[in-house]
């Protein structure tokens, strides 16, 4: 039974899904959209989010420290502290944006688009 488990099962091994969290959030904050499945999204959905709130905060140097552990990426860190720290700064949460496209062809999986508002 999986009674108050919130996140969700992607792959089979943590390394697996640690990995594919990463540049799914990577992905999302350098091209500022993506599109993957229903699954993936609602999975790195507040793990960007998150990131975003690291590069809102006071403490500059803190914050890149926080962002490269969880991304080790120079360019998705600049992007998060110059760029989205201050388009963000008057809003507190939903950065993000899950919009449904329908179903792919190969497995029938729903398919979305995660993009940053």
């Amino acid at each position: 039974m999986r009674h108050k488990v919130k996140k969700v099962r992607i792959g089979n091994d943590k390394s697996h899904t640690t990995a594919l969290m990463k540049n799914l959030a990577m992905s999302v904050i350098i091209y500022e959209k993506i599109k993957t499945t229903s699954a993936k999204a609602r999975a790195v959905q507040p793990l960007v989010e998150r990131l975003i709130n690291y590069g809102k905060g006071e403490n500059k140097r803190e914050a890149i420290r926080l962002i490269m552990s969880v991304i080790d990426h120079e360019n998705s860190s600049k992007k998060i502290l110059e760029v989205l720290a201050d388009k963000y700064k008057d809003k507190t949460s939903g950065y993000t944006r899950i919009t449904k496209l329908g179903y792919r062809t190969g497995d029938n999986a729903p398919v979305v688009q995660l993009e940053l508002i």
